[in-house]
């Protein structure tokens, strides 16, 4: 069989950029995020640089695979996410095209920021480092100890709504941090506890779902009632999971004792918004998945799915496996 040639507009490193590398007879390595002003192909552009580069495998992260991209010869397409959503999967199905995902690729890095999120929010670091760099330390007559003061999170309990594979690596890491963990996730058989009790139970509330037609707005006002008084809430997953006017509400009345984001809807908070005046609310602009380590994890996957579709078996990653039938 014909080595293919790749167009690779994702980030793609280690291990998988090497197996990669074996599989294809040349490879265009040029990612998206490299570029400065952003580069994201629409459907139409990415057709035409498919096209110039004469490839018939195309791997990406972020830019839409759609219409005439799918018309186009292509033996596969590598989707560098864990929910491939900027690939029209019903469409590529129709044209008989194969298409691999990376499932829990930035697993690890998420939990990581969401233990940074929680750590951020309870012991006011965000604040802190703000006051050293404003030379404010003794802020309005004051010391840290009184103003920064806060109780120890080890032997609190934590609540991690969504047991999936983010879910999952947030657990351990709280687990060894000293929480007690517990769990509210219907698909998960593990899981310990229903939503309304988890929520009257963790002094942490940590999303991790994914979002669904069923999971949408899943925290709202509510929810939110029916948290312990004095909770922190964290979201590194979608905004779209909780309800921001109800959260603001909860927050202003003192319901939560802080709260931290990473996600916004539309990846924008305006300035002016209640949440950004918060003192006991930490922002992150959705850098979560944003370590070297997740482009590592991600490539090796699409690159061992590939290499196993090549070879004519049928990867664990393939989203639309119904393609191969008959062949």
């Amino acid at each position: 069989m014909t080595k293919p040639k790749a167009l690779v507009t994702a980030p793609f490193r280690g291990a998988g950029l090497e197996l990669l590398t074996s599989l294809c007879s040349d490879i265009v390595l040029d990612p998206w995020i490299d570029h400065r002003p952003l580069r994201l192909y629409n459907s139409e552009q990415l057709a035409e640089r498919v096209t110039e580069v004469g490839a018939d495998l195309l791997i990406v992260e972020s830019d839409s695979v759609k219409g005439p991209v799918l018309e186009l010869p292509l033996i596969a397409i590598g989707s560098c996410r864990g929910d491939p959503t900027n690939v029209d999967i019903p469409g590529a199905t129709a044209h008989g095209i194969p298409v691999l995902r990376a499932p829990g690729r930035n697993a690890d890095a998420v939990a990581e920021i969401t233990i940074g999120l929680l750590y951020a929010v309870n012991r006011g670091i965000v604040r802190a480092d703000m006051d050293v760099r404003a030379g404010q330390v003794y802020r309005d007559g004051t010391i840290p100890y009184q103003r920064f003061r806060a109780w120890e999170l080890a032997g609190r309990t934590a609540g991690i709504v969504g047991l999936g594979a983010v879910g999952r690596a947030t657990k351990w890491r709280l687990e060894g941090l000293g929480l007690e963990v517990i769990s509210a996730d219907p698909f998960s058989p593990d899981a310990t506890h229903s939503l309304d009790d988890l929520l009257a139970i963790a002094d942490v509330v940590s999303l991790h779902a994914a979002v669904t037609p069923e999971t949408e707005g899943l925290i709202g006002a509510s929810e939110f009632g029916k948290m312990k008084e004095g909770a922190i809430f964290i979201n590194s997953a979608r905004a779209q999971l909780h309800d921001t006017d109800a959260l603001v509400m909860a927050l202003q009345s003192g319901q939560l004792a802080g709260a931290a984001l990473d996600h916004f809807v539309g990846e924008h908070l305006a300035v002016d918004h209640p949440l950004c005046s918060m003192p006991n609310v930490v922002l992150t602009p959705h850098i979560g998945g944003a370590t070297w380590d997740t482009e590592t994890r991600h490539s090796a996957s699409i690159a061992n799915g590939l290499a196993t579709l090549l070879a004519g078996g049928r990867p664990g990653n393939l989203v639309n496996p119904e393609v191969l039938e008959g062949r």
